[in-house]
């Protein structure tokens, strides 16, 4: 039996439902799209050179299906699950979050694909949080909590059948991979019914609202699913004139001639009711809408100057004063393609032109590739940043937690424990960006 369906294939098939399943759960999710993709039409007609470098990059194909979403797991097993289902669509864990520093009682990584031509197709892209309950002060509830994830499963049987029967054959027919799709995405529906009665539920809430969030409910619903703007501070501006409130910062670098790794803005979570065991009717406020701007991948002298600046700059409590006082800690940081790749603070891609592919015999492996680029033969493109920065997940975290100050979690990062529940490690980004990088220059012949 032939299992000719591809990898990319079940991803884009995955995303798409999961998006018309979260437009259907989150009505204010489609406004969002409808918003992100005006902005999106603007700037590319008003910007016709950024147009035509999104083009010649492949980036524009994959601008309108980009997503990423985002579950919080409770236990080893559903993390190590979840690797294997993500396996069937391309998907690799990469990079490792500890969001404890930021008092968020998780550590995470992000599932995504990693080869250039998958990238192009969908770079579809899931931040995935296992809770570490150590982080749980009250040693009562800690273990009320690990009795109530040990007795779910997340995933239905089918899905589970499906998994073996795909490590088993090395693959899917058509008809089983459109059945994984709707077994999977069972694992990330929203369910109105919670598996605790009230009291518990307000117990581990009290402790921290994310708890309730993973251990009070059948499955890891998806709690905000992700498109990319092409300019973020304008879908800010505009999002109360389509009825969305905008969290109060835009999260990330500030606005720059060359975008730097990722911006991020949301609206506020919402509060949905939910039926308690026990016939209690409350609410749970955990799902949120989010809106992405991605730019270039730094280098690790890069993301060195940018965490510095960062962390200099600091946030404040309005955005127009914090994206001005961001802009200013910023102009230590170069904003030119040339420079960044002179300085090497960034990762790009290099592609000979026609006329490059002419004059190949004048030049081979160790030449600098800028004299090739200003003569016109090899064109340099900046390497889209596929990944997540620790203080903007854990601010948008905050953020949706609301407003007020949630207790600081103490616990040191647990690469070494989340690998462990994980069933692999996770890939090196850095290593990732490298690795495109020098690919780019071995097809043009300057290594």
């Amino acid at each position: 039996m032939a299992y000719t369906i591809t990898a990319d294939e079940i991803r884009e098939a995955f995303s798409q439902a999961m998006s018309a399943m979260y437009q259907q759960e989150v009505p204010q999710y489609g406004t969002l799209l409808e918003l992100v993709a005006d902005v999106n039409l603007a700037v590319l007609e008003n910007n016709p050179k950024l147009h035509e470098q999104l083009a010649n990059a492949d980036e524009l194909a994959r601008l309108n299906v980009e997503r990423h979403g985002a579950i919080r797991v409770g236990t080893p097993l559903e993390l190590s699950t979840l690797r294997r289902l993500f396996a069937v669509m391309g998907m690799q864990p990469v990079g490792y979050y500890d969001l404890s520093e930021a008092g968020v009682p998780v550590h995470s990584t992000a599932f995504r694909p990693v080869d250039d031509e998958a990238l192009c197709r969908n770079p579809f892209r899931v931040f995935t949080s296992l809770l570490r309950p150590e982080l749980i002060e009250s040693e009562s509830l800690r273990q009320r909590a690990k009795a109530i994830l040990a007795k779910r499963s997340i995933f239905t049987p089918r899905c589970l059948e499906l998994l073996d029967c795909f490590e088993q054959q090395g693959g899917f027919t058509a008809a089983q991979a459109s059945e994984f799709v709707q077994q999977a995405l069972e694992t990330f529906r929203w369910h109105q019914h919670a598996t605790v009665d009230y009291d518990t539920y307000h117990a581990l809430h009290s402790e921290h609202r994310l708890i309730a969030d993973v251990v009070c409910f059948p499955g890891c619903h998806i709690n905000h699913l992700t498109p990319r703007t092409l300019d973020i501070d304008r879908v800010q501006a505009l999002m109360p004139e389509y009825g969305i409130e905008p969290k109060v910062l835009i999260e990330g670098p500030p606005r720059r001639e060359v975008p730097l790794l990722l911006r991020q803005t949301s609206f506020k979570a919402l509060e949905e009711p939910v039926l308690f065991a026990g016939e209690h009717r409350g609410t749970h406020s955990a799902r949120f809408g989010e809106i992405e701007q991605r730019g270039v991948a730094l280098t690790p002298k890069g993301r060195a100057l940018y965490d510095r600046l960062l962390a200099e700059a600091g946030t404040g409590k309005d955005n127009l004063i914090h994206q001005h006082h961001l802009q200013e800690k910023f102009k230590a940081f170069p904003d030119s393609e040339l420079l960044l790749r002179r300085q090497g603070l960034a990762y790009f891609r290099y592609r000979l032109t026609p006329t490059g592919e002419g004059h190949r015999h004048a030049f081979g492996p160790g030449d600098d590739p800028q004299p090739l680029i200003e003569r016109g033969w090899v064109v340099a493109q900046p390497i889209t940043y596929e990944d997540f920065l620790p203080v903007s997940a854990a601010g948008i975290f905050q953020s949706n937690l609301g407003n007020e100050t949630q207790q600081r979690q103490h616990g040191n990062a647990s690469r070494e424990a989340f690998e462990q529940a994980l069933g692999c490690s996770v890939l090196d980004e850095f290593a990732l960006y490298q690795a495109a990088e020098v690919r780019s220059l071995r097809r043009c012949g300057l290594v």
